[in-house]
């Protein structure tokens, strides 16, 4: 029997919407104890925001987490599945995009849940699970272009949290 998208999936997964802060986003992942949340406007996904997206672009930007939005630090180009539809091509979906979750939409494209790699690993198989995290795992080349991308030996800037105190 071919495992379906909605044998594994968690069902009711809270989402944020566009205008909440990122402080009201953050308290709702360590409340449920999740590193990440989708975001929709009327039940429909535009986004999702990750533990991640909070720290890198907007911690890290000294971005104020009580009037930064989540709309402004997620991830627009969000792959959904549906529930209804096969385990393996979910689980490909993820090995392609390199994600370890995905938003799972019923056939009127309302969010319903999300399945993870955690749900696949305990509900779905540990082979499937072992490859989707092998292959999801590949390192990303560091995206050098970046403006904030500095060589690991260049002195930081003055006044910079992390920079390393002098001795005297």
């Amino acid at each position: 029997m071919t495992l379906r998208v909605m044998d594994v999936m968690t069902r009711g997964a809270q989402a944020m919407a566009p205008a909440d802060s990122l402080r009201r986003a953050a308290q709702a992942m360590d409340d449920l104890n999740v590193g990440a949340l989708p975001v929709c406007r009327r039940s429909r996904v535009v986004g999702i925001v990750t533990d991640r997206d909070i720290v890198v672009r907007a911690v890290a930007q000294a971005r104020p987490a009580d009037v930064t939005t989540v709309q402004d630090v997620m991830t627009t180009d969000v792959r959904c599945c549906y529930e209804d539809q096969s385990l393996d091509d979910a689980i490909e979906a993820m090995r392609r995009r390199q994600v370890r979750r995905l938003p799972v939409l019923d056939r009127q494209h309302l969010l319903v849940g999300i399945v993870s790699l955690g749900d696949i690993a305990t509900k779905g198989g540990h082979a499937a699970a072992a490859v989707l995290l092998a292959d999801v795992s590949q390192p990303c080349e560091p995206d050098l272009d970046h403006a904030a991308v500095r060589p690991a030996h260049a002195p930081r800037p003055p006044g910079d949290p992390l920079a390393t105190p002098t001795r005297r």
